[in-house]
């Protein structure tokens, strides 16, 4: 057994409700453990609870989680030829980063964009204006009924990048238009969101081990 099916099996052990996933889950990990494999990178949407889930997500991928993540050779030297008085610092200080980004943050752009041209395209303007066939987008609606995420998952599939949804049992319309669904055998919004953390744990977890092992 390798160290992903370790933490995969670890995390249906504690949350054997996630038993029915596990192969979506699997599926997930795979499509974004390519993109970050060919120097793509990772996408996130959701609102209220989910919105926090998806800077949670950012967070575990663009610093240490679990492991000790050292900066690579290549900074290192470069560092040390372009700032040698401060390269020791900044070289024990950094850490490898898969990179992420939430679509939940950008406050001035989304007023913007919602005062001026329509609130449930926020999030699909800005996939239009930072994403790349071969990225991934994440997600999360716990109904799959949000409709400025799901009008960012019908761009990203327009453009060629992979979608992974998260979402609860009925799935919702997000279902039927991602790549992948990960839909938790959970109806109340706090509950699905309670499974959903240990979902999205195990993938980082599993992402930090495949590229920092």
């Amino acid at each position: 057994m390798n160290r992903m099916e370790e933490i995969m099996g670890e995390t249906i052990e504690d949350h054997p409700r996630l038993s029915g996933v596990q192969n979506d889950i699997w599926h997930a990990y795979r499509m974004i453990e390519k993109c970050y494999a060919n120097q793509g990178r990772l996408f996130l949407c959701g609102n209220g609870g989910s919105a926090a889930d998806a800077l949670h997500i950012v967070g575990e991928l663009m610093k240490s989680f679990v492991k000790k993540r050292p900066v690579d050779q290549k900074t290192a030297s470069s560092l040390m030829d372009s700032c040698p008085d401060h390269a020791a610092y900044l070289t024990e200080n950094l850490q490898g980063a898969l990179p992420a980004y939430a679509l939940v943050e950008n406050a001035a752009l989304a007023s913007a964009f919602a005062n001026d041209v329509k609130a449930d395209m926020a999030y699909a303007q800005q996939l239009y204006g930072y994403a790349a066939q071969g990225d991934v987008l994440i997600a999360l609606s716990t109904s799959g009924n949000s409709r400025n995420v799901l009008n960012a998952v019908r761009l990203a599939n327009a453009m060629k990048v992979g979608t992974v949804g998260l979402t609860g049992e009925s799935g919702g319309e997000l279902k039927s238009l991602c790549d992948v669904c990960i839909a938790v055998p959970e109806r109340e919004t706090y509950k699905i969101q309670e499974l959903h953390l240990p979902i999205y744990h195990a993938l980082c977890r599993m992402l930090e081990e495949r590229f920092f092992a």
